[in-house]
């Protein structure tokens, strides 16, 4: 018995779509996969979108801004990555992808790389040049501390300073240093102290942590606040091995709260012995300068002559000289006067007038030679022309054309004839004569051997 055809079943572009859909959404709900960034774009609307890749395949991934806002670094192409999503289709394109909600660097943590891109932005921006960066007081006298006021970084940095110079005057504004709210605390503690207090310089400190714990001041914001304050800010975050932002933006940067006391505070010791030697150099100093200057005196006063005598000597000098002044004019005069009279001689026997005589009759000589010659330069040139022309118009084309001959052209390539295989049956020729010229066909042609 035969069994009734069952015709085939027919899927709409939707619904197959929506039942793989179905099936990829069931099938992958929350999968990790490990690839290479590429393709990245970041728009205005604050989604991330990119495709993941490796030698033999790839496939596009989104991650929204909600799950974006919560990234420490900016993704970038060429990034290797782990990241975790669950599979989706958007039906309108027929495109499969990731949707991600979590994506961390391969080989590096997130806190790293987002480091890394901080500081290679705020490097590029000349926020870390050392131009920038103003000078520290040598003996500050008002030092503002922006620290947590319960840890062991401003305890440290209180017993080293007053243990240096016991009268400083420190003041502490109190921040959080680690979690959500500290890099918002640090800025506007920054932006305080610079409106409201007067002090010499700000130091940004805090006891050694993770990089999590550090991160508040591995924020860009901190380092613009720093660059944007108008006093000198010093940077002691950590140990010695730890190295953030704010230490790079500062204007300088100490290895710990410690470090940080004792290059601002010089010792009060130290300071008044060295007050000391040099206040001793410099008396003993002054003593030889004011010996030398005494000695000097001493030896200048005993050599001045009265000045009446000099004014004695000068009046004598000054007549010797009038007196010689005198006699030496009248010599000049007469010689003068002598040499005067043997060129007015020189003159009168060299006049201008016996000169332009001489020159005028030797002019018009020449005048008469240059027309002579020209006359027959021009004359030997005449005859040269009609001879050349002569020849010319016995070489011309024109003349043979006036003794009865032409000149045929092939149309229209105006290409000269002199070979009767040049044209076939048929083809356009142009004829030449003496006067005008003839456009005809060719009707037979004749290889003339």
């Amino acid at each position: 018995m035969d069994l009734p055809f069952q015709p085939p079943r027919i899927y709409t572009v939707s619904t197959l779509t929506a039942e793989i859909r179905s099936l990829l959404e069931q099938g992958f709900d929350f999968i990790w996969v490990e690839g290479e960034i590429s393709n990245f774009a970041s728009p205005s609307s604050g989604h991330y979108y990119m495709s993941l890749k490796d030698e033999n395949a790839q496939i596009k991934a989104v991650m929204f801004k909600m799950q974006a806002h919560y990234l420490k670094f900016i993704p970038e192409d060429g990034m290797k990555v782990i990241v975790r999503g669950r599979i989706g289709v958007y039906e309108p394109r027929g495109e499969y992808q990731i949707i991600l909600d979590y994506l961390e660097p391969l080989g590096v943590g997130a806190l790293a790389a987002a480091f890394e891109q901080v500081k290679k932005k705020l490097s590029l921006e000349g926020v870390f040049d050392k131009e920038r960066k103003r000078p520290i007081p040598f003996l500050p006298k008002r030092i503002a501390v922006i620290t947590s006021p319960t840890g062991a970084a401003v305890r440290d940095f209180l017993r080293i300073s007053y243990r240096r110079m016991p009268n400083l005057d420190v003041t502490i504004v109190p921040v959080r240093v680690q979690g959500d709210g500290a890099m918002g605390d640090i800025v506007e503690a920054l932006d305080m102290v610079n409106r409201e207090l007067d002090v010499d310089v700000i130091v940004l400190t805090r006891g050694g942590g993770s990089l999590e714990d550090l991160w508040p001041f591995n924020q860009e914001e901190v380092a613009y606040a720093i660059r944007h304050s108008r006093i000198p800010v010093v940077s002691g975050v950590g140990h010695d091995v730890d190295l953030t932002i704010s230490d790079l933006a500062a204007d300088l940067r100490a290895p710990t709260p410690s470090g940080a006391a004792e290059l601002l505070v010089p010792e009060k010791e130290t300071l008044g012995r060295n007050l000391r030697d040099l206040s001793s150099r410099l008396e003993i100093g002054l003593h030889g300068i004011m010996n030398r200057i005494r000695d000097r005196a001493k030896n200048l006063s005993s050599r001045i002559r009265d000045p009446r005598r000099n004014l004695a000597d000068t009046w004598l000098r000054l007549d010797e000289i009038y007196n010689r002044l005198l006699k030496t004019g009248e010599i000049c005069i007469t010689d003068h006067l002598k040499r005067l009279k043997a060129v007015n001689e020189s003159l009168m026997s060299n006049s201008p007038s016996r000169n332009i005589t001489m020159l005028s009759q030797e002019l018009a000589f020449h005048n008469r030679s240059l027309i002579q010659g020209l006359t027959l330069y021009l004359d030997r040139k005449k005859v040269d022309i009609r001879s050349m022309k002569d020849r010319l118009d016995s070489l011309s084309p024109l003349s043979i054309l006036k003794r009865g001959y032409s000149i045929a052209r092939k149309l229209p390539e105006m290409d000269i004839i002199k070979d009767s295989t040049q044209v076939k049956t048929g083809d356009e020729i142009n004829t030449v004569l003496a006067r005008g010229t003839i456009d005809s066909l060719v009707k037979k042609t004749d290889s003339g051997e």
